[in-house]
């Protein structure tokens, strides 16, 4: 898909709403040819691409232990997303978010970065 796949082209004679609020492009010469852009954009991704971590609940002293939520780690912020309640939450930090996931004294939060080399290979990596 190219970046521009998706976007909406001129829409009839009644303008969008939120046009109001955005420069019309309108007769501007691109940047560049579309090659160019997609990559820039794909470089753009990759330098600002979230961190990943999961809210762990642990059970006692490592009797047993589940992954609560999902979480994003942003420039400023994070969005926490529970694995089970649906329920989405923002905070400072990936830290700030654990008392939401505290269960009495025996089920305690921990957070765990997300390390694409800790997971268990599939048997298609392992014809490789």
């Amino acid at each position: 898909m190219s970046i521009t796949e998706g976007t909406p082209q001129h829409q009839g004679s009644r303008p969008h709403p939120l046009d109001a609020f955005v420069t019309d492009p309108t007769g501007m010469r691109p940047l560049c040819d579309e090659r160019t852009f997609s990559e820039i954009m794909a470089g753009i991704v990759a330098d600002s691409v979230p961190r990943v971590f999961a809210v762990v609940q642990e059970y006692g002293e490592r009797v047993d232990g589940c992954i609560a939520a999902w979480g994003l780690a942003l420039d400023d912020h994070v969005q926490v997303v529970s694995v089970q309640e649906r329920a989405h939450s923002t905070a400072a930090t990936a830290e700030a978010c654990l008392r939401e996931y505290r269960f009495g004294t025996h089920i305690r939060p921990h957070i765990v970065w997300y390390d694409p080399d800790k997971a268990t290979p599939t048997e298609a990596d392992e014809d490789d």
